[in-house]
């Protein structure tokens, strides 16, 4: 069980990102933590693992957390049996076996003297090929770290498991595998995803919003369900708030413009009567406060409106809010781009594919690279980019302009503020009030501009690839996607999904994200 009480973390510059926050979970539960990025679901998974501390409330639980966290990189020191922490033990017995049976060794194994079968055991279930248990963690690809991680469950069998985007770097045969363990275990699963096969595994949804959870007791298949009721009552209010703000605003200037024919007609009839000068000035002076009550009455019931209908616009999703502009005008269907014959490439001595690779790229298609981890998925697109030279065959690039957008958004430069970069891609030489507006229109306010690109979340540096690929005066003739929505929440895969609709260019894309690929069109494949 784990119980968490009116728990406050601040960020290390005091920003408060949660606040009163509370949380259940109770043994064998399997729940989704959704929310978008920066609500922060990554941090609270490293408060219950432990590794980070609260300001203020408590954090209690029966065991402490198995953590698999996102991987990027930290652990290339380690080897692959420290990564298990399992290094203790092997060691142990590995000095025992070699006749060493100090107290010591005896001690540190603990009679553990199945643990290196378990291990190596642990990692065939995971199809990992790593013989070595004191490998480097440095010389495995993505995936093959996420199933060193995802083999200590097998060899350590904690009863409550916490998993932060566990699918990002996994092949298809490696997801089959996981969801089967997500089906058929018994442990207490707390998972961060945005495989939507996955989430729809779990029997309950946390979502993370503005520091608060909120509960809803199905599968994401319901929680989409209940968020679109949700969505659709909020758009209705928003209307209605929009209605009500016009209405208002019509009645302030009708009101005052009745007002002031009265006053007009009533100044009329003291000038016919001959008052003195003295009572007019008193009748003006009445008029004109009278007319000053009647548009204070009336502004503030139009201001009280607006600060509502503001609240409600701040909770529509990004999605609805953004506007795309793809231009596709130089688009012309069927032109040979890429064409590849008989292609490979070489690792010192092994060749990367089995068979060479013939295939050819026109405009306007969408294709797929599909493979199993390691079997040269990225070098294949530096292939196409130009960027490496193939060891046998030729491969051409006949685009006008070919952009890679991989999964670090790695496009942006952390050395600009956002108007810098957009102004970088802004070939189409608009002005600089246009570019600003795009930068709006992609939900960057005046507050964004200036900041530094190198503070964007994945989400954030996924929008302002799309808003300058809104500023080049030729649209680029292919887009690659390597592995573009690992780092995003689902809004923001929404919106990513969303733009490439738009975009009626060639598109290739390598993705274990099947529903991604299946929403954007992806028909054909390179099957490595």
């Amino acid at each position: 069980m784990l119980l968490l009480q009116d728990v406050v973390y601040k960020h290390p510059n005091q920003d408060v990102l949660f606040s009163g926050l509370d949380i259940t979970i109770n043994a064998h539960d399997k729940i989704a933590l959704v929310g978008n990025n920066g609500a922060g679901k990554s941090t609270l998974l490293r408060i219950i693992a432990g590794e980070l501390a609260v300001f203020s409330g408590s954090v209690r639980y029966d065991e402490i957390p198995y953590y698999i966290p996102q991987l990027f990189g930290q652990y290339d020191h380690l080897s692959v049996a420290e990564a298990l922490r399992a290094d203790g033990k092997l060691n142990a017995l590995k000095q025992i076996l070699a006749g060493d049976v100090s107290e010591q060794h005896m001690s540190a194994l603990d009679d553990d003297w199945t643990i290196e079968d378990r291990c190596h055991e642990a990692l065939v279930h995971w199809q990992l090929g790593v013989k070595d248990l004191f490998a480097p963690m440095a010389g495995l690809s993505g995936g093959q770290k996420t199933k060193v991680f995802l083999a200590g469950i097998d060899i350590h069998q904690p009863e409550f498991v916490l998993l932060d985007e566990p699918t990002n770097h996994l092949d298809a045969d490696s997801r089959a595998i996981l969801y089967d363990y997500i089906k058929q275990t018994n442990q207490t699963l707390f998972v961060v995803s945005h495989d939507r096969f996955l989430l729809d595994l779990l029997s309950t949804v946390f979502e993370l919003d503005k520091g608060r959870i909120n509960v809803y007791g199905g599968n994401y298949g319901f929680y989409r369900e209940q968020k679109s009721v949700m969505m659709a009552a909020l758009h209705q209010d928003v209307h209605s708030h929009e209605k009500a703000l016009r209405k208002a605003k019509q009645t302030e200037r009708d009101a005052i413009e009745r007002q002031q024919k009265l006053d007009a007609r009533g100044k009329k009839k003291q000038e016919k009567a001959g008052l003195p000068t003295i009572s007019m000035n008193t009748f003006r002076n009445s008029a004109e406060k009278s007319t000053a009550r009647m548009k204070g009455v009336h502004e503030e019931k139009v201001d009280s409106i607006y600060r509502e209908l503001e609240l409600l616009r701040k909770d529509l999703p990004g999605a609805d809010k953004m506007k795309m502009a793809f231009d596709d005008s130089t688009v012309h269907k069927g032109k040979e781009l890429i064409i590849a014959k008989e292609i490979n490439h070489r690792y010192k001595d092994q060749w990367l594919w089995k068979d060479p690779l013939n295939f050819q790229v026109n405009s306007g298609e969408r294709i797929g690279i599909k493979g199993a981890n390691g079997s040269g998925k990225t070098t294949l697109i530096r292939l196409m980019l130009g960027d490496l030279e193939p060891a046998n065959g030729t491969i051409t690039n006949a685009a006008n302009q070919t952009i890679c957008i991989d999964q670090e958004y790695s496009i942006i430069s952390s050395n600009y503020t956002l108007y810098e970069q957009a102004e970088r891609f802004n070939t189409a030489n608009f002005p600089e009030h246009e570019v600003k507006s795009r930068l709006t229109k992609f939900l960057f306010t005046k507050d964004d501009w200036n900041r530094s690109a190198a503070v964007l979340s994945g989400g954030e540096r996924m929008r302002l690839v799309l808003c300058c690929l809104t500023l080049s005066a030729v649209p680029p003739e292919i887009i690659v996607l390597d592995e573009p929505t690992n780092n995003l929440d689902i809004q923001n895969v929404e919106i990513l999904t969303r733009a490439i609709n738009e975009y009626k260019g060639t598109l290739i894309v390598v993705s274990h994200d099947a529903h991604f690929s299946e929403q954007t069109g992806v028909s054909n494949f390179i099957e490595l």
